[in-house]
């Protein structure tokens, strides 16, 4: 199982991560969590912002599904990656080194921001409060954020995805969200077998 993931506020740390590909949180897969929440949709988001976009796997599939992804990452390891996959492929996608709390983004609204394992990095209650604000004014009037975060359900660990329950999450996001789903689930098996995870989806007030 990989280490915890660093601080979000050190850039440079995660920056050293993707260099020497200390990465496990990088499975090369689209994430089977968004595969199955995309396969529910009525209507398919058009826009999408993808927060944390790693090596862009899964900015490369919600390409291929016909969505308008921006994509954004604090390392530019990452985005260079991600972008040399994306030109690979043949297909459009904007991919950006940038600090989602404090960086401008533009081509908004949204109809769907995405994040795997960003959210839940955040220990400060006002932090991830921040953080859903910005998702929120992001998004387009009922747009949804979905993402996947660490759990703590399960016994302990000393190792693997930060830990969030739902009483800091629900805490967290109601101001800013209404929560549509709050699944309890499990990580990958490769990469971080036994650790129990969360899927959010929640609608924009």
């Amino acid at each position: 199982m990989g280490t915890e993931a660093p601080p979000v506020k050190d850039p440079a740390r995660w920056e050293r991560r993707y260099t020497v590909s200390d990465i496990p949180w990088d499975t090369g897969k689209p994430d089977p969590f968004l595969e199955a929440y995309f396969e529910t949709l009525k209507d398919k988001p058009l826009r999408v912002l993808e927060i944390g976009c790693g090596t862009g796997t899964n900015a490369l599939w919600l390409t291929q599904q016909g969505c308008q992804v921006v994509a954004l990452d604090l390392s530019p390891t990452a985005v260079a990656i991600a972008q040399a996959k994306i030109n690979s492929a043949g297909v459009e996608c904007r991919v950006l080194a940038a600090d989602f709390l404090k960086d401008p983004i533009e081509d908004g609204p949204y109809d769907l921001i995405y994040d795997r394992a960003v959210f839940h990095i955040f220990e400060a209650e006002k932090e991830r409060e921040r953080f859903a604000k910005r998702a929120a004014g992001l998004l387009r009037e009922d747009g949804v954020w979905f993402s996947l975060l660490g759990s703590t359900d399960g016994p302990p660990r000393d190792t693997g995805p930060p830990r969030r329950s739902a009483q800091e999450i629900t805490a967290s996001i109601e101001p800013f969200f209404e929560i549509l789903s709050l699944q309890a689930t499990c990580f990958d098996e490769e990469g971080h077998p036994g650790a129990k995870a969360w899927t959010l989806s929640a609608k924009r007030r």
